[in-house]
């Protein structure tokens, strides 16, 4: 059973959904459970307990190089470049890369 105040997945996404409060949560579609969004661009979602983010693809890979992500697929042989899924870890964690992704979506960057 979960303590409470525990670091679960819904726990974190609320305070990363917090740290963005000028945005709407808008439901999922394919994405999980809610999209946080800027510029009509998704940028964060919670996806099967995972932070869900679109990031550079270079950032993306450093995450997986140092084991803190996992490249998000859509399907066999249909991995995304530049996005990734973080595990629950700290709020903190979640908030910071959820700001860099809200960056780069802000940008328009490809």
């Amino acid at each position: 059973m979960p303590q409470v105040g525990a670091n679960t997945p819904e726990v974190l996404f609320r305070a990363v959904v917090a740290n963005h409060a000028d945005l709407e949560l808008a439901p999922g579609r394919g994405f999980g459970s809610g999209t946080l969004r800027v510029n009509g661009k998704i940028f964060a979602s919670l996806s099967k307990g995972r932070l869900l983010l679109k990031l550079p693809e270079r950032v993306v890979d450093l995450l997986i190089e140092s084991n803190q992500g996992e490249r998000f697929t859509t399907g066999v042989n249909r991995a995304k470049k530049e996005w990734v899924t973080i595990g629950a870890s700290d709020a903190a964690t979640w908030i910071a890369l959820s700001q860099q992704a809200r960056a780069y979506a802000q940008r328009g960057q490809r």
